[in-house]
C-alpha cells in the first residue's frame, strides 16, 4: 500500500545520465518518426531530496527547473503543491545528457510517492511534456542500459521503447565536456528542427538496418568494434544532416578535434551526444580507456575540454523513502 504524506520523513531519487546516440528515422514515412539509440551512463546522475512542507520550495543546483516541474506536476495530477526539494547534484543543463528530462521525472516520480498516489513514468512523463522526439531519457530512467525507442507515433504519447539491452561490464565511455559549452535548446531547438531539409526515406531504411542487424547484435555478442562501427556511422549520417544549423557534424570544433583523434587512434565509436557539445567514444578495454583518458588530458591540458571515463548503467533511478519506521529501496 503506498505510504502517506504524514508517514514519510524524506525520498530521494537518483536519476542517471543519458547519451543520445542518433535518431534512425527523421522522415516519417512509415507514420513514426524518429527513433532513437541511447544508452544510460553510471557515474553521472540527478540526485534530489524530497520532504513533507508547508509550501512548495526548492534549492540547489536547477532548483529553478526543479521548482517549475513540481508546479506542472502538482497542477496537472491535482496534488497539493506541498513539499521541500533539495537538490543534491544536477546533471549539467543542456550539454546532450538528458537533464531536463532526469530531473523532471525525479521530481514527478518523488511527488506522486509523498502523496501516496504512485504513476506511471511514462504518465509522468506525457504530462511534463517529455519525450517529444526521443524515448530514451524514460527508458534510461525506468531500466537503464542501452535503449531502442520506436519512435513518434501519430498521437501524442512518448515513443515506446522498443528493446533494451546491458551494456557490457567491460567496455568504457569516454566522456568530452566542453566547459561553458551548451547546445541547441528551447526556441532555438525547435526553430532548428524547422529548418532541416527533408530526410531521404532510403537513409533512414539503411540507418534502422544498420542498428537492428549490425549494432544490437555486436552489443549482445559482445563486439565493441562493430558496435562501434555501426555508432559511428550513425553519428556521421546524423550529423551531416544536422550540420547546416549546427555548424559543423558536431557542435563544438574542440570536440571535433578531439574526436578525431579518437578515431585516428582506432576508435570507431566515436560522436556527440544529442546537440552537445559533449562528445563520446565507446572503448571496448577499460586499460586502454584510462590510457586513452591519460593522454586526452595531457593533449589538451589548458584548454576548454574536460574528459571522464564512464561506465554503462544497467539500473534505471533509485527511489529511497524513510519513514519513521524503515527505508524502502526500490529501482
Amino acid at each position: 500500500m503506498p505510504l502517506g504524506v504524514d508517514e514519510i520523513r524524506e525520498l530521494r531519487v537518483t536519476a542517471p545520465a543519458r547519451l543520445h546516440l542518433g535518431f534512425l528515422d527523421m522522415n516519417g514515412g512509415l507514420g513514426r518518426r524518429f527513433g532513437s539509440l541511447g544508452l544510460t551512463l553510471d557515474g553521472m546522475a540527478t540526485t534530489l531530496r524530497v520532504r513533507p512542507s508547508d509550501r512548495l520550495c526548492a534549492s540547489g543546483p536547477s532548483a529553478e527547473r526543479a521548482l517549475k516541474a513540481a508546479r506542472a506536476v502538482c497542477d496537472r495530477f491535482r496534488w497539493p503543491a506541498r513539499a521541500e526539494l533539495t537538490v543534491e547534484e544536477a546533471i549539467p543543463e543542456h550539454v546532450g545528457l538528458g537533464s531536463g528530462t532526469q530531473l523532471g521525472l525525479a521530481v514527478g516520480t518523488a511527488l506522486a510517492h509523498l502523496h501516496g498516489r504512485p504513476s506511471t513514468v511514462r504518465r509522468l512523463a506525457a504530462e511534463l511534456e517529455r519525450g517529444a522526439r526521443s524515448g530514451i531519457g524514460i527508458g534510461a530512467f525506468e531500466k537503464g542500459g542501452v535503449i531502442l525507442d520506436g519512435g513518434r507515433g501519430p498521437d501524442d504519447a512518448p515513443p515506446p521503447i522498443v528493446a533494451r539491452l546491458p551494456f557490457p561490464d567491460s567496455w568504457r565511455v569516454l566522456l568530452i565536456l566542453h566547459r561553458d559549452g551548451q547546445g541547441l535548446h528551447g526556441t532555438a531547438e525547435l526553430q532548428a528542427f524547422k529548418a532541416l531539409p527533408p530526410f531521404p526515406a532510403e537513409r533512414a531504411g539503411h540507418l534502422c538496418r544498420l542498428i537492428v542487424m549490425a549494432a544490437l547484435p555486436a552489443l549482445i555478442e559482445g563486439d565493441a568494434d562493430r558496435f562501434g562501427r555501426a555508432v559511428g556511422e550513425l553519428q556521421r549520417t546524423v550529423g551531416d544532416h544536422f550540420a547546416p544549423v549546427q555548424g559543423g557534424r558536431f557542435t563544438s570544433p574542440l570536440v571535433a578535434e578531439a574526436l578525431a583523434w579518437l578515431e585516428a587512434e582506432g576508435i570507431p565509436g566515436v560522436g556527440q551526444t544529442s546537440w552537445g557539445p559533449t562528445g563520446f567514444a565507446i572503448v571496448g578495454d577499460a586499460r586502454r580507456a584510462e590510457a586513452l583518458l591519460a593522454e586526452a588530458r595531457h593533449r589538451w591540458a589548458g584548454s576548454a575540454l574536460d574528459f571522464h571515463l564512464a561506465r554503462g548503467r544497467n539500473d534505471g533511478a533509485t527511489l529511497e523513502s524513510t519513514t519513521d519506521r524503515v527505508v524502502l529501496r526500490a529501482s
